[in-house]
């Protein structure tokens, strides 16, 4: 009986564990600090889950992220991934891209020149 209780016992524990790590990568902390470090302004910024072909739609919408300043964002779409890629556009028409960032890892990004 005492190998039974421990049999199952261990069983109720590692389910505990398993669930625990796979829930806490679905409730990792997306909010990332986008820190435009260019002499120009953002004008729009995407996150793009990475396994995708497509950029979402543009996350500042009508506002801009001047030069030297930041912004947090919120990068979670309910998906549950952490690698994403980030596209900056600026006002002098240049595209940024960076691929295979690990939002659920980092608290900052920035963009520099």
């Amino acid at each position: 009986m005492r190998r039974i209780f421990l049999s199952a016992l261990a069983g109720a524990l590692a389910l505990a564990l398993a669930s625990g790590w796979a829930g806490s990568a679905a409730a990792a902390n997306r909010v990332v600090e986008v820190i435009n470090a260019t002499a120009f302004t953002m004008v729009a910024f995407y996150a793009s889950v990475s396994s995708t072909n497509s950029w979402e739609e543009d996350i500042l919408g009508d506002e801009e992220l001047e030069a030297g300043d930041s912004v947090d964002i919120n990068i979670d779409d309910g998906s549950g991934k952490c690698i994403y890629d980030f596209k900056g556009v600026f006002d002098n028409g240049v595209e940024v891209v960076k691929q295979g960032v690990n939002v659920c890892r980092i608290a900052t990004f920035t963009f520099e020149r």
